[in-house]
């Protein structure tokens, strides 16, 4: 029997070379064909260039990421929990998860997974900011770090490649003029953080950077979930 998901309306929520090499591959048509279905081999293709070229070139191993979360000045970026598909339904609406890609039953167990280690690692609280799509404010607040804020500079571009160039400058700003030493933890899509940081994240993988007053981020490494 086939089941129809119901529509749920959400309350509101109170220069890397390497990432210019993706930003380019995903801004550029292939044959003349767009769609998602071409985004989609295209992205694949970025993400194995990436690795080709050493996006995780970062050797510091779990235990030093973690203590670097518990020091003022890093951010842990992360993707959002499984979410099975590529980009979002035809008559994909903000706010509306019922039109939207979402976590799995696997993706939500995972990222209650990731919010334990975090709380295993000494860090029962933290700054929690997401994309407003329903699968990264979902994974944000399973984390059970704290209150989720909504941060309109994490919002994927997957679907608009021309966006992403402002996008990533609007979430340097922001990294940039953001206040206090409390450890920021941010979740969105796997594209913007390729363009921020060059490297090609699995669901649920955290980047831990450290800002650089609005330049590139300094990559540290990366904790996969799993």
């Amino acid at each position: 029997m086939r089941h129809v998901r119901q529509r749920q309306h959400r309350p509101a929520v109170k220069e890397d070379p390497h990432a210019q090499v993706a930003e380019k591959m995903i801004a550029t048509p292939v044959g003349g064909v767009a769609g998602i279905g071409i985004r989609a081999w295209v992205l694949g293709v970025a993400g194995m260039l990436l690795a080709c070229l050493g996006s995780r070139e970062a050797t510091a191993d779990d235990a030093a990421l973690w203590r670097a979360l518990r020091t003022p000045g890093h951010v842990a970026i992360m993707r959002h929990a499984v979410a099975p598909g590529t980009g979002d339904p035809a008559g994909f609406k903000l706010g509306d998860c019922g039109t939207q890609r979402n976590l799995s039953d696997a993706g939500r167990k995972q990222a209650r997974r990731i919010g334990a280690r975090f709380r295993a690692q000494g860090i029962r609280g933290a700054e929690v900011y997401s994309s407003q799509w329903c699968r990264c404010l979902d994974t944000a607040a399973l984390l059970d770090l704290g209150p989720v804020k909504a941060l309109p500079a994490l919002n994927s571009f997957f679907s608009n490649a021309e966006s992403g160039d402002g996008q990533v400058k609007a979430l340097r700003q922001w990294l940039a003029d953001r206040q206090g030493p409390g450890l920021a933890i941010l979740v969105t899509h796997q594209v913007n953080i390729t363009a921020l940081t060059g490297i090609y994240p699995g669901s649920g993988e955290i980047v831990v950077f450290r800002a650089m007053d609005g330049a590139a981020a300094k990559v540290l490494g990366t904790i996969r979930s799993d």
